[in-house]
Formats: C-alpha cells, sequence, structure tokens
C-alpha cells in the first residue's frame, strides 16, 4: 500500500506518542521533526531510526513530507496549520485544532480551495471500548438515548507537568484541554449539538506549580475558568451534563453514564481507548456489555501502576492517510473537530454571558470503527 510521508512540528511529550505508535500502522512513515528550539527537533529525531531532523521551514519544503502532524502549544495550533496548507501538506493537529469558530472557517476555506485536508485528535473515540458503546446504542439496546452524565475532574495540571502555564491561559482549562475526548465522544455516539448553557467558575487566581523541578513553587496566574458545569441539548433530544474541573480533589462520579428509554449504558474514559463498558436494561441489573475483540481495544502498554492499557494514538492521523490515498472521508476530520470546538467554546460563552448558545455549525457522525475496519489500519 502507498504510504504518505509525514512530518511532525513540535517536539514535547506527546511527539513520543506518535512516533512511538507510528510503525503499528501501514498507511503512513514518519520521516522527520522539527521544532523552533533546533536542539529539541536534533535530540528526539536521534531517539527513533529512520527520523531526521529539519528546520521547520525544511520540514515544510521537503519533496518527501505529504503531511504534517501539528504537535504546538494550543495557541500556535492554528497559525501552524496554516502554514502547512499554505506549504501544499495536508495537515493533523492535536487538539484542539483551533481556539475559535472564526480560525476554523478560514481553515475550512483553505481545504476548499487547496483541496488538501485537515484532520484533529482526539482519536481516542475510535478505541474498541467506545466503538463498542457505539454498536450497542446503535443497536437499540438501551433504547433511545435521552439524557446522561460526563464528568472529567482534577486537582489540576500543576502537579506533574514542570511548565503548566498554558494551561490556564485562552485556549487552555479543563474545557478546551480535556473536554475535547469527552464531548467528541458524545458526538460520535449521539450526533452533533444544537444548543448549550453553563456555568463557569474559578477556585483560585493563582496556581503553585509543585512538580519537582526548578520551578517548584513557583506561582503561575489562572486567566480562563478551571471549573465549568455545562448542560448539551442535542439535535437527536439527548440532554447531557458536562462538569469539567480542575479544582476537585476527590470525587465518585462515572466517566460517562447515558440514559435510555429502556436501559443505561455506562462508558469508560474517553481519554483512553479501552476500558470496561456495562450496561442494563429495565431490570436495572447493571452487568459488563459483551465487547468483539477489536483490535483498538486490546492491552498494549501498562500505565504508570502498571495496569496493562490500550493506546493506539495515531489511529486517526493513519486513518486520515489511508483515507487520502482512498480517496475517502477521514473519521477525525475538521467538520467534526470544528463542530467540537464550537460546542466547547460556546460553554465557556455561554458562562461569560448566562445565557443559552446556540450552535451555527454541525456534522456528520464519523463511520464506525468496526475491528475490520481498525484491522485494515494495522500494519
Amino acid at each position: 500500500m502507498t504510504k504518505l510521508g509525514v512530518g511532525i512540528i513540535g517536539c514535547g511529550n506527546i511527539s513520543t506518542s506518535y512516533l512511538g505508535l507510528a510503525p503499528n500502522f501501514k498507511a503512513l512513515e514518519v520521516r522527520a521533526v522539527a521544532d523552533l528550539n533546533m536542539e529539541a527537533a536534533t535530540a528526539r529525531a536521534a531517539e527513533y531510526e529512520g527520523v531526521r531532523a529539519e528546520t521547520v521551514a525544511d520540514l515544510l519544503a521537503a519533496d518527501d513530507i505529504d503531511l504534517v502532524l501539528n504537535l504546538t502549544i494550543p495557541a500556535a495550533h492554528f497559525a501552524v496549520t496554516k502554514q502547512i496548507l499554505e506549504a501544499g501538506k495536508h495537515a493533523y493537529s492535536e487538539k484542539p485544532f483551533v481556539l475559535s469558530l472564526a480560525e476554523g472557517e478560514e481553515l475550512r476555506s483553505l481545504c476548499a480551495k487547496t483541496g488538501l485536508r485537515v484532520g484533529s485528535a482526539p482519536d481516542t473515540w475510535m478505541g474498541g471500548a467506545h466503538q463498542a458503546a457505539r454498536a450497542a446504542i446503535d443497536a437499540g439496546q438501551v433504547g433511545r438515548i435521552t439524557s446522561g452524565t460526563a464528568h472529567v475532574l482534577s486537582p489540576g495540571m500543576e502537579m506533574w507537568h514542570p511548565n503548566p502555564d498554558f494551561f490556564f491561559v485562552a485556549g487552555g482549562g479543563p474545557m478546551l484541554d480535556l473536554g475535547p475526548y469527552y464531548v467528541t465522544n458524545l458526538i460520535q455516539l449521539l450526533g452533533p449539538v444544537k444548543r448549550v448553557v453553563a456555568l463557569t467558575t474559578s477556585a483560585s487566581d493563582t496556581r503553585t506549580i509543585t512538580t519537582e523541578g526548578p520551578r517548584a513553587g513557583e506561582k503561575i496566574p489562572v486567566e480562563t475558568p478551571t471549573n465549568i458545569h455545562a448542560l448539551l441539548e442535542f439535535v437527536s433530544g439527548a440532554t447531557i451534563t458536562l462538569s469539567t474541573s480542575w479544582d476537585v480533589w476527590a470525587h465518585r462520579h462515572a466517566n460517562m453514564e447515558l440514559y435510555g428509554t429502556e436501559g443505561s449504558i455506562f462508558v469508560p474514559d474517553p481519554n483512553f481507548f479501552g476500558g470496561l463498558v456495562e450496561i442494563a436494561g429495565k431490570d436495572k441489573e447493571i452487568k459488563e456489555l459483551s465487547q468483539p475483540d477489536h483490535p483498538f481495544g486490546i492491552s498494549n502498554q501498562e500505565d504508570g501502576q502498571g495496569t496493562p492499557r490500550a493506546n493506539y494514538r495515531t489511529a486517526g492521523l493513519a486513518d486520515m492517510a489511508q483515507a487520502i490515498v482512498e480517496d475517502r472521508p477521514h473519521r477525525c476530520s475538521l467538520e467534526l473537530a470544528l463542530h467540537a470546538v464550537e460546542v466547547m467554546t460556546s460553554v465557556l460563552k455561554s458562562g461569560e454571558e448566562g445565557r443559552f448558545v446556540e450552535m451555527t455549525t454541525t456534522c456528520e457522525r464519523p463511520a464506525a470503527v468496526t475491528p475490520e475496519e481498525a484491522s485494515k489500519l494495522l500494519g
């Protein structure tokens, strides 16, 4: 099969996930990395066989690079993706790929003019657990989804990240940092959102870095809400409570519960590909949902506590590369990502203005990722 040459701009922590997992997929080959800090690019390239370090300009001009992965900080995503498109390359960005609807529409216009594509993380919704939940919902096992809850709550990011400043400025915060996993998964399960309303606050004006290192004890300003509670109304009629917060020390909320006319389904953390899916009918008995053997649900790593987990980040990028070769729509599309961005920024706008915000974008549910479809992506 034809392989697309991939270049990476941004050599921070997340680049190791893509570089390490990319060889599992057959439609792409990472050939070069670049960073504003050339030393960072050189050091990262040295860790992976067959990967060279380039300046950003040289990577964008390289004839063997067809698709560029944008791993810069969120505030730079739009400008870098635009630069990639203007260089004649397809672009795939880490989430969120833009920070405003206007930025997304400008990139959409560029794609329409050039025939190039933009894709965006997250791709965790392609995982075996979330696809099993989707199959159960689509088969009517819990009837029509009418409501539900989704929670991602923790004390914050300054406890593990050595330079957490960008998490607490505009473009950061728990909604735009972790919300993409939850909102995108809800869209792929339930379809597009119609309108939102929210309350937003922050527990403190500053955060103290407690990560070991030279900045330990340093206070950083908080310039974006860190405690967001939203209500999402979907076009389907379902209403979902979504809470994202970095002001919570402990809680007992499940990641995602969806309630239907015939039962309930319990979906694991959409930040990961695998996990336990549970289901209950009118008998109220909660039991494990039988999942098919899904390639994106098989444990292939261990977490920090030695627990096996499934990690197939790069699946969305690989699907985009294969879709370009096969001339079909890619799943982690600009339309899906832009609708998710509008949902999240509208939640923040609603919290600021105290009113319902209607969506102006929509999208189709991305194609399901069956075990057979996942197998086609793997090398």
